[in-house]
């Protein structure tokens, strides 16, 4: 079990994380998933808004079992090495807002940072601009960072708090059960499922379920974060996590080539627009956010399954914010920008330089 434990921290261990996210999120498309989108944060707890009703966008309703398993593969793992370590009490409030804002910005590239690889590594020549974009927001937050930017510190807590979130998304699971979607109908009992669109594209429950709970095991033993391995370059020239990120997108574009999914260019990309600029914007805000509240929306999900409770806020946010997004206009579509959606970011990217440079020790 120490060897075991060991690997992971490793450089290949990391590597070989990366490696796995890489040829499973393509073939999760394979099997079902929306075009470019075999795994996405962002948009996957967006379609849990909608399957629960924050939001009314009938394309995009579906309850991701994948989602449910990143937490609960790491709620597995940190049981199992003794790492499950219940905490909270770090500025609640400011995480939930940065995890609004967070989805929003995300919601505007439309991805969040592992989907804008993925569709990077599927040959759409739209998620460079949002690369540059979470690249330009989490250089940015190592800035705050550098002049003394915190939330403050965390304490220990009762188990049962690190377990609130973990057992809500099991409750979310036991609920695909007892209303299993039924063919031709927008809702069954209390959630909603999409008849067309994104939300209506989805791999196999176990298949989608089993796929979540073995990334979830295996990134909280690595440590594995898109903004981590980018702020660590940026900071320390660390390249520990960044090495997980290159062999996520290598063995993805290995993946993609293999099963027929690589098409390269900027135009009729799945799940995608060519507004170049608001590609790049929203994911400067999203980068900023997640630099801010200290991982991005993956690493997020894998410290709730830990009994992080800051963590947990940050993930309300996000489920929140997709709700925001939708019913406000500011979600993108392949058409482009939402209505509201350039506002959006303009506003939270005040917002987050507000935060960054008011909660800074002196």
């Amino acid at each position: 079990m120490g060897q075991f434990k060991n690997f992971f921290s490793t450089r290949w261990g990391i590597i070989g994380v990366g490696a796995f996210i890489g040829v499973l999120a393509p073939l999760l498309q394979k099997w079902g998933n929306p075009g470019n989108m075999g795994i996405c944060v962002a948009c996957f707890e967006r379609d849990i808004a909608g399957a629960i009703g924050f939001h009314r966008a009938a394309v995009v309703q579906y309850m991701r079992p994948e989602i449910i398993g990143f937490v609960l593969g790491s709620l597995i793992a940190a049981y199992s090495f003794k790492e499950f370590r219940p905490r909270t009490g770090s500025a609640p409030i400011v995480r939930f807002v940065l995890g609004v804002f967070a989805m929003i910005g995300a919601l505007v590239f439309l991805g969040c940072p592992w989907r804008a690889l993925l569709r990077f590594s599927a040959g759409d020549g739209n998620a460079i601009f949002g690369l540059l974009g979470l690249i330009g927001g989490i250089w940015i937050g190592t800035l705050f960072l550098k002049g003394g930017y915190n939330l403050g510190r965390t304490e220990k807590t009762y188990a049962s708090a690190g377990w609130l979130l973990p057992l809500t998304l099991l409750g979310f699971f036991i609920l695909i059960l007892i209303f299993p979607q039924i063919q031709g109908e927008a809702k069954s009992g209390i959630l909603f499922y999409s008849l067309k669109g994104p939300g209506a594209m989805h791999a196999p429950l176990l298949v989608s379920l089993a796929v979540g709970l073995a990334i979830g095991f295996a990134a909280q033993r690595s440590r594995f974060c898109t903004m981590g391995a980018f702020r660590d370059l940026i900071l320390f020239k660390q390249t520990h996590l960044f090495l997980g990120l290159l062999a996520l997108v290598v063995l993805a574009f290995i993946t993609n080539l293999i099963v027929g999914q690589f098409h390269p260019g900027f135009v009729k990309q799945p799940v995608a627009h060519t507004m170049h600029v608001w590609n790049f914007g929203g994911m400067v805000l999203a980068g900023l956010a997640f630099a801010l509240a200290g991982g991005c929306p993956g690493r997020q999900l894998f410290l709730t399954g830990e009994g992080d409770g800051d963590a947990a806020v940050f993930v309300l946010g996000m489920i929140v914010g997709a709700g925001f997004a939708h019913n406000f206009g500011l979600a993108s579509s392949p058409k482009g920008v939402g209505p509201h959606g350039i506002a959006a970011v303009i506003i939270g990217l005040l917002v987050c330089l507000f935060i960054g440079f008011t909660m800074r020790k002196k």
